[in-house]
C-alpha cells in the first residue's frame, strides 16, 4: 500500500489524539497499543531515561494516581512524516483535579514524539518531554505559554 504523505501526516496526527484520549481516560491498556514495546522515553520525571512500555505506562500510572479527573492540551503541532518514519513536535500541558479535589494548573512542556510504521501500524518508539530552564541560576522557567 502506498502512503501518500497528507494521509500519513494525518494517521500521526490521529495516533496523538488517540494518545491524549488515553490519557484524559485513565486507559493504561489503550495507551499500551499506542506505544512500540520497546519505546524509549524522555520524561520530565527521573531517571534520565525510561525504556520499555512497562516503564512508560508506569509513568502514566503515577500521574493517574495524583489526578481525579486528567486532561491533556496539546498545541501547535508540527508533523514531518514519510511511509515508515515520522516525528511530531509541539507544546503539551497535563491539567485536572488531584484527588483532594485541589485543581491544578500544570505547566506547558515542550514535547516531541518519534514513530515507526511497524507491522503495518504506527507506534511511538521515542518521546520526550522537556522543560526550559534559567541558564544563570540552573532553575526551570515553568510560566511560559505557547
Amino acid at each position: 500500500m502506498t502512503v501518500h504523505k497528507g494521509l500519513t501526516m494525518d494517521e500521526i496526527t490521529q495516533h496523538i489524539t488517540r494518545i491524549v484520549e488515553g490519557i484524559e481516560a485513565k486507559d493504561l491498556d489503550r495507551l499500551r497499543r499506542l506505544y512500540s514495546a520497546d519505546v524509549v522515553s524522555f520524561d520530565v520525571e527521573p531517571p534520565l531515561r525510561h525504556v520499555g512500555i512497562d516503564a512508560k505506562l508506569a509513568n502514566w500510572a503515577k500521574a493517574f494516581a495524583f489526578f481525579q479527573d486528567v486532561k491533556y492540551e496539546v498545541r501547535d503541532l508540527a508533523v514531518t512524516a514519510d511511509e515508515n518514519v515520522a516525528f511530531a513536535h509541539g507544546f503539551g500541558r497535563l491539567h485536572g483535579t488531584t484527588n483532594n479535589g485541589v485543581a491544578v494548573a500544570g505547566m506547558w512542556v515542550r514535547a516531541t514524539f518519534g514513530f515507526r510504521r511497524i507491522d503495518g501500524h504506527w507506534l511511538v518508539t521515542h518521546d520526550q518531554v522537556s522543560v526550559p530552564f534559567d541558564i544563570a541560576d540552573g532553575t526551570a522557567v515553568t510560566g511560559l505559554e505557547p
